[in-house]
């Protein structure tokens, strides 16, 4: 079951669709249960997947037939993308990935690569609507967020939550790198910015950039 998300800006037939799916996220030989936000954007022909969390069937219903321009992921980790190989044989759509999560990649699909890549400036389209690729390393290497203008929202992946930033505890993170990359990229947004996120609440540029210290301060 999808979810339709009131946005700061609207365009007549655009829409942007929540599914929740859960699983497992491993990473430098542990493993975690999560849930996974993944996020449809785009009108009733065609849409963007953003993210590919654990089940691909919820979201083959919620695109209910559309073309899927791409299946955008926004970072490597195994959570974002594993159900990324059965939505593309069922879609026939690309995934695109940021080189520099290759790594990350490889270990969920060694055998394939991603059909296209995800680049700093780089700007998609859907149903009429511009999505400006931003590159945020610091979760990992190649995490990228999505900014569509137009209806005021950020699809930040794990780069930016309600509450701070994603985690950088584990193998190819780091904690100033995501402080600089919110700091510069999403930071300076509009603060009626809606983020959604990739795990948990949606937030708003607005409420968190005041916080910004305070996580430096406490360094996470």
């Amino acid at each position: 079951m999808s979810e339709v998300v009131t946005t700061p800006g609207t365009r007549d037939g655009v829409r942007v669709e929540k599914v929740v799916t859960a699983g497992t996220f491993a990473l430098d030989g542990g493993s975690w249960e999560v849930e996974n936000n993944i996020w449809i954007l785009g009108d009733g022909q065609q849409c963007l997947v953003i993210d590919a969390a654990h089940d691909a069937a919820p979201i083959i219903e919620a695109i209910d037939g559309r073309e899927v321009v791409a299946i955008v992921l926004t970072h490597g980790h195994n959570d974002h993308i594993n159900a990324s190989g059965a939505l593309r044989e069922a879609t026939g759509a690309p995934r695109l990935l940021n080189s520099a999560d290759r790594m990350l990649w490889d270990e969920e699909f060694a055998q394939q690569a991603p059909e296209g890549e995800l680049q700093a400036g780089q700007t998609l389209s859907v149903a009429g609507l511009e999505v400006r690729v931003l590159h945020t390393p610091g979760h990992s290497p190649g995490g990228c967020c999505l900014h569509v203008p137009e209806l005021g929202v950020l699809f930040s992946g794990d780069t930016l939550f309600n509450g701070g930033p994603g985690a950088t505890g584990r193998s190819f993170s780091d904690f100033p790198t995501i402080i600089d990359s919110i700091s510069t990229e999403l930071l300076t947004l509009p603060s009626e910015t809606l983020v959604l996120t990739g795990h948990g609440d949606a937030t708003t540029i607005g409420a968190e950039a005041p916080h910004r210290q305070e996580w430096i301060d406490r360094g996470h």
